[in-house]
């Protein structure tokens, strides 16, 4: 379908945010009356370019390209993460600003969609330096950022010690302290319990939802994860201790393989010392191309976008894959997997949990008044199955894959909002 393309953008090579057309696109049938509002969503709604410039240790100045971009801020005030890396671009936050919009509204947290990120490789840099970066970087968004505007989180790259620099950023240049302006905090700063395990926890949580209904158990299922830091690590010790085996690992050092299962914590300790998952003595090493082949029930790429190509699923053995990721598999890819019978749990219903503990965040942020872990951890598991529930009857229903369903579900409800909220003026 030919798209009324901004300026800005490469009509040749659309990067991300053309496989997020693709998949409006596939939702539109779908959405009756509401299809009259569906170019809402091929248009985000701001997108601000920033000049990050900084004094490195050494003297000298550098200049850093950032971004943030709000897709839709119809039901509520954008929310989504700031990565960096040295590779983002204007397209790559586009398109997952826009499925922030989606997966927001897949769990009904009252947010739009939006996302930040900062082209610059984090290894190269100092902790002094990186920490000017994001202060400057806030700084320069602060004019569409706040805590009923938008609302940053930790991505690739970023953590809570980023969120802290940024909230006090944020807070130095309204006058007042302001929790709320950013999620995934240090505790101590109005943070909540539960976050930081929180997307790894959605992403168990609906993959033991999905295995009941296809009448796969999680004991003794074998397990790839692609990804081993905040995601991949935490869902894959909450499927080891549900007594599943991890069976293979891929991340940015290697690739490891070990038919009987991996040792999670052993790994994880080995992976917070050395870096990777490479050297690891208690696996054997392998090629990327044999961990998208091995044995397995389950994957879970849980890394970067993209990862799932027309190249590599054709390997795939596992029975169902659960992106902890956001956008690892590519529209071929998913055509693929669905034909060999693969159920694809999607990144804007499987990876939400993350926004839905921010989203706790925020309200507790708001009222001055915490929850505890166990609170939080049984809210998020319940509106996770709701979620997922609510999906799976749309795909039944329709007879089409969770990821349209998730599109069809979400789409319906942002686009009700906008048809409800009019246009003004």
């Amino acid at each position: 379908m030919a798209h009324a393309l901004p300026s800005y953008l490469d009509a040749n090579d659309l990067g991300p945010w053309g496989i997020y057309l693709k998949q409006i696109d596939r939702v539109t049938p779908y959405l009756g009356h509401l299809a009259k509002w569906v170019e809402t969503l091929k248009r985000p709604k701001r997108s601000l370019i920033v000049d990050v410039p900084v004094e490195l240790d050494d003297g000298t100045v550098a200049h850093f390209e950032g971004y943030r971009v709000q897709h839709n801020l119809s039901r509520g005030p954008g929310k989504g993460g700031v990565r960096f890396h040295q590779d983002v671009t204007l397209s790559e936050v586009m398109a997952l600003s826009a499925w922030m919009s989606i997966k927001n509204a897949a769990v009904n947290v009252p947010y739009g969609g939006a996302k930040g990120g900062i082209r610059i490789d984090p290894r190269k840099y100092s902790q002094n330096e990186l920490e000017k970066v994001a202060r400057r970087y806030t700084s320069e968004i602060g004019l569409i950022i706040g805590p009923t505007k938008d609302i940053p989180a930790p991505d690739v790259n970023t953590n809570e010690r980023v969120m802290a620099w940024m909230m006090d950023t944020y807070s130095m240049n309204v006058g007042s302290t302001a929790t709320g302006v950013v999620t995934g905090k240090p505790i101590e700063l109005g943070g909540s319990l539960g976050r930081r395990e929180a997307t790894g926890r959605g992403v168990f949580t609906v993959g033991v939802e999905a295995a009941k209904l296809v009448g796969l158990e999680i004991e003794g299922a074998r397990v790839a994860v692609q990804g081993l830091g905040n995601v991949g690590g935490t869902a894959a010790k909450l499927f080891a201790d549900a007594g599943a085996r991890i069976v293979a690992v891929q991340d940015h050092t290697g690739s490891i393989y070990r038919k009987a299962g991996l040792d999670v914590d052993a790994l994880l300790e080995h992976v917070r010392t050395s870096g990777g998952v490479a050297g690891f003595k208690k696996a054997d090493a392998t090629s990327a191309k044999e961990f998208w082949a091995c044995d397995c029930d389950i994957l879970i790429p849980a890394a970067l976008e993209g990862q799932l190509t027309a190249d590599n699923a054709p390997l795939v053995k596992a029975r169902m894959v659960i992106e902890g990721a956001n956008g690892p598999t590519t529209p071929a890819a998913d055509d693929i997997l669905n034909d060999k019978g693969v159920l694809v749990l999607p990144d804007v219903i499987a990876n939400a949990g993350g926004v839905t503990v921010s989203y706790f965040e925020w309200v507790q942020d708001f009222s001055s008044f915490f929850w505890t872990e166990e609170e939080i951890n049984q809210r998020l598991v319940k509106i996770m199955k709701d979620a997922f529930s609510a999906v799976w009857h749309v795909a039944q229903q329709h007879k089409v894959s969770l990821r349209t369903a998730t599109f069809i579900v979400a789409c319906s409800r942002i686009l009700q909002a906008r048809e409800l909220r009019g246009l003004y003026p």
